[in-house]
């Protein structure tokens, strides 16, 4: 049995804290996704922008989420995905993953999720409901 079925509501799964977002990371991400937005990448962009520095893309914070569920694919999925962009992921920012337990029906568990920057800062906030087999 796995840690996510031992879960009771208002427990969470363990959080994971990301490396600093590097330009690589973004430089990467730009190539994978599509998305050559020039703030994603370079400062001086950034700046005409009206940004003090590069973002990361909202997707990229989006997608690595998808990290708190990764040990428990091969019991299951995520059957739904629902994200709210609450704040900027900037070059260098400390984020943490995070996934409480909401509620469990059946084989469902829905979580609501967050990722939080160094300051505490909430950047992202949503729910997941992960389907287990």
């Amino acid at each position: 049995m796995s840690i996510l079925t031992q879960l009771h509501v208002g427990e969470s799964l363990p959080e994971i804290q990301l490396e600093p977002v590097s330009r690589m990371d973004l430089i990467k991400y730009s190539g994978a996704s599509g998305d050559f937005n020039p703030i994603h990448t370079i400062d001086d962009e950034a700046k005409k922008a009206g940004l003090p520095g590069i973002i990361a893309h909202g997707m990229w914070t989006m997608g690595n989420l998808a990290k708190l569920f990764t040990s428990f694919y091969d019991e299951g999925f995520i059957q739904d995905y629902s994200i709210r962009f609450k704040g900027m992921v900037f070059l260098n920012d400390v984020v943490t993953l995070l996934a409480t337990l909401k509620e469990k029906e059946g084989q469902d568990f829905r979580f609501d999720v967050q990722a939080v920057n160094q300051q505490g800062k909430i950047v992202l906030k949503g729910a997941v409901v992960y389907h287990q087999y």
